[in-house]
């Protein structure tokens, strides 16, 4: 299967594309007509729908990544809440050693 070739040509207030299929498909070219208006319309439209389709995947990826870091925040925090309650433990068990001896 062999691509299509095609060009604009323009006739007053009407663009028109022209597309030119390959001889072993298609003998004759197929003409499709469209406004200039219509095509920047498109050709917008497109262009948004792309732009929200990134910026709704680029939220997606930050959520997840902010979800991770919290989640890694929160470790770290237990982590360091055990060996703050160990330490003080610790600390409390060398006091009571270290008063009993001064007695």
């Amino acid at each position: 299967w062999a691509a299509a070739t095609g060009q604009y040509t323009t006739t007053g207030d009407m663009t028109i594309y022209q597309i030119r299929a390959p001889a072993t498909a298609l003998s004759q070219g197929v003409v499709m007509a469209a406004s200039l208006g219509s095509l920047h319309t498109e050709e917008a439209t497109c262009k948004r729908e792309l732009r929200l389709m990134k910026n709704r995947e680029a939220a997606q990826e930050r959520r997840r990544k902010k979800k991770e870091y919290v989640k890694c925040l929160e470790n770290r925090v237990a982590v360091l809440e055990n060996q703050n309650k160990t330490l003080i433990e610790e600390l409390k068990a060398l006091k009571d050693l270290y008063c009993h001896k001064a007695e």
